[in-house]
């Protein structure tokens, strides 16, 4: 890690990159783009080697999503101005935008790919070098992606991989004095102490996208109630829960708690679980044996807690060896119980029912997260209320995700700061600064 952050800071001290025309650049990032696209399912069998994301949607979060994302800021790019400040006519303000230096980046194990491109393409589109530590137990598919990033001549040691431990590795990285940015999607235990070793160290900047407990919250007069269920479902249940947005708390109201719960568990039921590889699969594996054993504590934590599985709560698929584990639906959960107050990166879903619309606003930011959320109602009004009322970074309205790159993702809370996707990504990587001219 320390020869990574030497020679990252190197490269951006002489301008192989950093200095480069913005059109110069765009081409090098265009090419990338080109390349992980040509290579889409090379990329995601490596992921899914690692990760158990099952193959259909591997193919379109990871490597299709990564090369739109990269896309996406290599247009940005040339496109981006400074300013010029209202001043009085003896004086010119201007405003640059410097790129930071040196970036590290902490990805997760998750969506790798979808989520390093967060990070690597506004970062390297403002001509920042960059550091990339990938998680433990996925780290194939980036450096793949970090290949074909130099076969587009991107300049040695602009962009760094050093796999590792996080304690040992990451933790190098956090503590540099000669890194200038960190960027970190993953646990808020680990956020906190990248906190730590940015107060230790140099004080660099550090971003954090830490997770949530996102509400989903139906109302009874939801256009289409089907349709709520089954994007319900599928919220929650693909990837296997291990989604930092996933809805994992549904919240409904009590006059159609259950016969829409009823419909919820028929569409979980419906879901095939299974090798991660074959294309009709729709919930692939756990992650790892560590993380299917704290999912299956959570279920029984929840049922010491009150709550009732009427789905699921089992491994299964032990005869393949594999670490798999049924959707399950949990009703009853209170709302201070540990199901609804604890990420938990799997796939169990609480429910909670609610009488009224300021029940459901104080369900819903009753926990220490605010990431993202939603709500199903064909009134307009109160559509806009809850956008406003529920604290999340984001809110969907009659769906859940599927917001692409124009649009930020942050959130609020202890789900963390800084936002990646859309020009506001930008922000993280660059510096300001002021040239105040007497003319």
């Amino acid at each position: 890690m320390d020869a990574a952050i030497a020679a990252a800071r190197a490269a951006f001290e002489d301008g192989r990159w950093a200095s480069q025309a913005p059109a110069a650049r765009k081409k090098v990032l265009m090419k990338w783009a080109e390349l992980i696209e040509a290579n889409a399912l090379e990329l995601a069998v490596l992921g899914v080697h690692d990760n158990g994301t099952e193959i259909a949607m591997a193919l379109k979060a990871e490597p299709s999503s990564a090369a739109g994302t990269i896309r996406y800021y290599a247009e940005a790019l040339d496109k981006v101005y400074g300013e010029i400040a209202p001043t009085a006519k003896n004086v010119l303000g201007l405003i640059h935008k410097a790129p930071v230096g040196v970036v590290g980046a902490i990805i997760p194990w998750n969506f790798p790919l979808m989520i390093g491109a967060w990070k690597l393409g506004p970062a390297l589109a403002t001509g920042n070098s960059v550091i990339v530590k990938p998680p433990e137990t996925a780290s194939l598919s980036l450096i793949r992606m970090a290949e074909l990033a130099h076969e587009a001549s991107l300049p040695p040691s602009v962009l760094n991989v050093v796999t590792g431990e996080g304690a040992v590795v990451g933790e190098a990285l956090a503590m540099s004095m000669d890194v200038d940015a960190l960027v970190f999607t993953g646990s808020g235990a680990t956020g906190r102490r990248l906190l730590e070793y940015s107060a230790r160290s140099n004080l660099k900047r550090v971003y954090l996208e830490l997770g949530g407990k996102s509400p989903n919250i139906v109302f009874a007069d939801a256009p289409d109630l089907d349709e709520a269920a089954k994007v319900a479902a599928h919220g929650i249940f693909r990837n296997s829960g291990q989604v930092c947005v996933a809805g994992s708390r549904l919240l409904v109201e009590a006059s159609i708690h259950d016969d829409f719960v009823a419909a919820v568990v028929k569409v979980a039921e419906a879901m095939r679980v299974g090798d991660p590889l074959q294309v009709d699969t729709m919930i692939g594996a756990i992650n790892s044996e560590a993380q299917l054993k704290q999912n299956l504590n959570f279920v029984e934590t929840a049922q010491s807690e009150g709550g009732d599985v009427v789905t699921g709560d089992d491994r299964i698929l032990t005869d393949t060896g594999g670490y798999y584990m049924a959707p399950t639906v949990v009703t009853g959960v209170a709302p201070d119980a540990t199901l609804a107050q604890k990420e938990v990166f799997c796939p169990v879903l609480g429910v909670t029912a609610f009488d009224a619309e300021e029940e459901a606003v104080h369900l819903a930011n009753l926990t220490a997260y605010g990431l993202a959320g939603a709500v199903w109602t064909a009134n307009l009004s109160r559509a806009h209320r809850m956008i406003s009322a529920v604290r999340t970074g984001v809110m969907h309205v009659n769906t859940y995700g599927g917001a692409d790159g124009t649009v930020p993702l942050g959130g609020v809370g202890q789900s963390g700061n800084g936002h990646d996707k859309s020009l506001h990504a930008l922000d993280k990587y660059v510096d300001l600064k002021t040239a105040w001219i007497k003319l």
